[in-house]
Parts: structure tokens; sequence; C-alpha cells
């Protein structure tokens, strides 16, 4: 029987759960929900928010352009209104290269490496 590659995956998180793994605020996270149509947590019927996967990669895409990129919200908005898709895969595209950057550092460390693995890619 093969193992489920997911398994740790979860179908919903908390708003703590979200404000960790990303290290945003939990009042940034409830303000991006106010002004960001893409994100929309479920509320149970406590009122607790449940975010959905979809709904952290939004929130990194919007994290993304505002903090990263230093659009204002306005500028985030019309940036996904008008391109979502380019707008999508920029952020994917930028991700992948950071994971693979960091990968790469981390291989000279393990290596033990003198420079040119030493300087800053």
């Amino acid at each position: 029987m093969a193992l489920n590659p997911n398994k740790n995956l979860k179908k919903y998180y908390s708003i703590k759960e979200v404000s960790e793994m990303l290290d945003i605020p939990d009042s940034t996270l409830r303000y991006w929900e106010k002004e960001f149509k893409e994100i929309s947590p479920k509320k149970n019927s406590k009122g607790i928010r449940q975010y959905t996967a979809a709904d952290i990669e939004q929130i990194k895409l919007v994290n993304h352009l505002v903090k990263e990129k230093s659009l204002t919200i306005k500028g985030a908005k019309t940036r996904m209104q008008e391109n979502p898709q380019t707008t999508q895969d920029t952020h994917d595209i930028v991700s992948r290269l950071q994971a693979v950057k960091a990968e790469l550092l981390a291989i000279c460390q393990e290596l033990d490496a003198t420079p040119p693995c030493g300087q800053p890619l």
C-alpha cells in the first residue's frame, strides 16, 4: 500500500496557525480578508476562521505583492484583478527560485565549502 504524500496536510488551518506559518500578524490577516475578495476563509458556527490551502496561497500572493514588491493595498488589488494569472505565475516562479536558492545554500553549508559558495547568490 502506497503512503499518502499529503498525509500531513490539513484541510483547514486556524488564523493562529496561518499567522505563525507565514509570520504575518493576525490583525494583518483579518485586514487583508476585508480588502481582498480572494481571501475568504470559512467560519465555523463559533465564528472561528478556517483557512484552506487555497486561502493560504492567496495570502502568500498578497504578502509578496505588499511586502516584497512594496505595492500599496490598492496597487496589489489592481495587479490581482487586471492580471490574475500572470501575477500568480510570477509569484510561483519567484517562490520556486527562492526555494532553489535556499537548497543550494544548504548544500554549500553541508559541504562546508569556501567561496564562491559562501558568497551571497
